[in-house]
Order: structure tokens, then sequence, then C-alpha cells
């Protein structure tokens, strides 16, 4: 295994021997390790991926140089614990205050978020984000990455929290405002609604985050939740004649835009769109 540079230099070079990417998480899942294996074959890339289970995220990183490992994703709730073992973050990374993504540059560690990336992505594939007046639900890790994401593509954004502090503690690091979540109805008008809770996934409460009569033709709606695939939000946002976009859609070009960190190629999203359809049945 070797570590190597993003560029897109001919992989015939390194003939023989493999270049290592994976995951550091608490509890390791397949679904990355799909897309991205799925990614390497469709390309012939001499890359692999492996989910790590971590408890010590310390020597995880320190495991990451000495091993030449050249990239990790880096699930909750190590975000914010990886940091102070970097070498240096993306500005955007920086801003947000927590990192997704690892890159080895010859033993240099340097952290990475695409979940705003994946997210603005989503939505883009269906709207411009430029003036957008966007709703967004939550105000947690997940919420302050899609937050950031939108205001760096110029959208306006409205925090919407059970725990109002946090949602102006949000809104203010963005340029946004905050109301609570029971009032989110009577906030200005927004042309997208964002679920950035836990609400929707099935191990955690099944139940949209909104009543229906919330949703509107014209309204488009994002649901980060990808587990169930078609939540009960995308499903009513669906029923009143809503745009719907499914959590899907942001993990996968989350996890593409690792692709190009990793191996500085364009990543085959139809292919590892398929990839994740498979594992998320």
């Amino acid at each position: 295994m070797h570590g190597c540079t993003s560029s897109t230099a001919p992989l015939s070079q390194a003939l023989g021997r493999l270049t290592l990417c994976g995951s550091m998480s608490r509890h390791p899942v397949t679904t990355g390790a799909a897309m991205h294996l799925a990614g390497y074959r469709a390309l012939g890339l001499d890359f692999t991926y492996i989910p790590f289970a971590v408890t010590d995220v310390e020597g995880a990183t320190r495991g990451m140089r000495a091993l030449g490992i050249r990239g990790l994703g880096v699930s909750m709730p190590y975000k914010q614990a990886v940091i102070p073992w970097l070498d240096e973050l993306d500005p955007v990374a920086e801003r947000i205050g927590a990192v997704n993504t690892i890159v080895n540059n010859d033993g240099r560690l340097r952290g990475y978020n695409t979940d705003w990336i994946g997210a603005v992505r989503a939505l883009e594939e269906v709207t411009r984000l430029g003036g957008a007046r966007v709703l967004l639900l939550g105000a947690g890790g997940a919420a302050r990455a899609v937050a950031f994401g939108l205001a760096e593509r110029g959208a306006s954004v409205t925090v919407a929290n059970r725990d109002l502090e946090k949602a102006r503690r949000l809104a203010a690091a963005v340029g946004g405002a905050a109301v609570p979540l029971d009032a989110a109805a009577l906030s200005p008008d927004h042309d997208v609604l964002v679920n950035a809770t836990s609400l929707g996934m099935a191990e955690v409460d099944p139940r949209s985050p909104v009543p229906e009569e919330w949703l509107r033709e014209g309204l488009l709606v994002m649901d980060i939740v990808y587990k169930p695939m078609i939540t009960e939000l995308v499903a009513a946002a669906r029923r009143r004649g809503a745009t719907a976009v499914h959590g899907g859609r942001m993990l996968l070009h989350q996890a593409a835009e690792q692709f190009r960190l990793y191996t500085g190629r364009e990543p085959p999203l139809d292919v590892m769109d398929d990839a994740l359809r498979a594992q998320l049945g």
C-alpha cells in the first residue's frame, strides 16, 4: 500500500501497488465502501476501501500517516475530535468546524468537509441556490454543514430548531435568521425546505419533522435522512405536489467529492449511485 498524490498521473506507473482508502467510525457500515469500490472498478483504479472501526482517533490518524493510507472518511462522533490531529484544514471545513474527509499528501493530513458539497449539489440538480430562501430544520452538526453550504452558494437561510438558542447561534454564523421549530410555518416565505434533523430515520423516529399541510406545490423539499431513502417527508412532499430530493443524493455527492480528492479522477456517478441503491434497497 502507498499514499499517492491527487494528480491524474497514469496508475500504470504504480502497477503492483495498491492505494488504500477507507473510513473511521465507531460502528462501520458498508455504504461508503460500496460506492467507492464500484467507482474504482469502473475506472480500473488500483485503489481499495476498508471501513475501520475506530476508538482511538489520535492513533487512527497516526496510523494513516504510518501506513500511507490515502484517504479516510470520518463519521460522527469524530468529525470534531479528529481536527487537533490534522496538519491543516480546508477553509470551508474550518468555518464549519467539522471534518468528514482526510486526505494524506505525502504524510501531511488535510481535513475537508464534503457534506456541504453533497447537500448543495443534490439541491443544484433541481434548482439554483443563489438568492433562494431556505428553511433549514435542525441546528446540529449535519445542519451546520448544510447551512454553510447554502450560504456559500448565496442562499438566505432561516434555521428552525426546538432549541432556539442553538438555532440563533447557527443562524448568526451564516448570516441567517432563526425561528422556533413550531413557528417555522410562520417564517418568511421560503422556496426550499431542508430537513437536517434525525426525524424520519427508521431507527430513530420515522415521522415527518413537519405537518403535511406545510408542504405545497412549487416548494423544493430535501430530506438528508437516507435510511429509508423515501422518508415520510419525501413521500408527503410528493403527495402535495412539491419537488422532493431524497437523502441518497446528498450521500452520493459527498462520496463523489471524496472520490475526486482521493483519486484526482472524475467519479462515475451512475455506477456509484447504482451501488448505493443496492446497499439501501
